[in-house]
């Protein structure tokens, strides 16, 4: 994957959606959920292939801070106390591009697990 990086990234608070911009032209905007539940944690993600923790309830979280680490990723912090996933500006690409597929994934394995997603 080239190398991207952010051009500009705004929070909403209210309609609870980060949007960022890209150096290659590429925008991208990430409700707060689907950041929280494809945090690259080591507590959502695991420690390798398989391991990955399904996340539930999530769909009123918010991004309370937004801490840049280095010149390569950012720390959101989430008002579940969630905090520890660094977002490498790669991954944060990448969510971007596979947004409606990550997206949908994740709604397959709610249903597998009998989870049913609150809507507003």
């Amino acid at each position: 994957m080239p190398k991207v990086n952010p051009t500009e990234i705004q929070l909403h608070q209210k309609s609870r959606v980060l949007e960022i911009s890209f150096d290659d032209g590429q925008r991208f905007e990430y409700t707060c959920e689907y950041l929280r539940v494809y945090s690259p944690s080591a507590e959502v993600a695991g420690h390798g292939p398989g391991q990955e923790v399904l996340q539930l309830g999530k769909e009123d979280v918010s991004i309370t801070a937004i801490d840049p680490v280095g010149n390569y990723a950012v720390r959101l912090v989430f008002d579940d106390n969630h905090d520890s996933g660094l977002y490498s500006f790669e991954y944060l690409y990448d969510l971007g591009v596979k947004q409606t597929a990550k997206w949908q994934d994740y709604l397959d394995r709610l249903a597998a697990a009998g989870h049913k997603r609150r809507t507003h």
